[in-house]
């Protein structure tokens, strides 16, 4: 009985369940959990795990279910540091590109940003870093297309870095902090 006792107290303590830092769904505890990385290693990203990840993109919702995006995946190094800065060897980037819409009312950039979020968070629940950058995007849309065969008639919207970072970083001792609830959120 005390051996049960003891591996229940260390499974529990290592789950964070009697800290109180988990709520038992994985998917609210990878989001509250989260941040966005900034310091990666260059241990590549597997192909597995990319697939993962583009799988989830797709799954976002979209505007009548019109999926108007594509992703671009950029495993060439040179060709990342041409679009964001202290790239590091291993990341992956993944270019978000939306379709002009045809019908009035639908709002490709939010679509977009539905799939960046999906794949942001699947990252993060693979023990990824993730960061999503938007800066890039109009020297993208100017000068990288052909490069990185964005189709005619699409637009890069958003940029998803991916890498593997150090596990001795977290979002206590990384992340920028964050506004505390009362200050964004009211009720009527």
């Amino acid at each position: 009985m005390k051996a049960f006792i003891s591996v229940f107290l260390v499974l529990s303590l290592a789950t964070g369940m009697i800290s109180g830092q988990t709520t038992g769904n994985s998917v609210i505890d990878v989001i509250l959990s989260g941040y966005t990385a900034r310091k990666f290693t260059s241990e590549p990203v597997s192909d597995s795990n990319i697939d993962l990840i583009l799988k989830c993109g797709l799954k976002a919702p979209s505007a009548r279910n019109s999926q108007l995006w594509k992703f671009t995946v950029v495993k060439d190094n040179a060709l990342i540091g041409e679009i964001i800065p202290n790239s590091t060897a291993g990341n992956i980037l993944i270019v978000v590109s939306g379709q002009e819409p045809v019908q009035q009312g639908m709002n490709v950039d939010f679509d977009c940003a539905l799939a960046t979020e999906n794949m942001f968070v699947a990252a993060q629940s693979l023990g990824l870093g993730a960061h999503i950058y938007t800066g890039p995007v109009n020297n993208i849309n100017l000068t990288k297309k052909q490069a990185l065969g964005i189709p005619d008639g699409y637009r890069a919207i958003s940029v998803l870095r991916i890498g593997n970072i150090d596990k001795n970083v977290d979002a206590v001792s990384s992340a920028s902090t964050r506004k505390k609830i009362e200050e964004v959120v009211n009720y009527k």
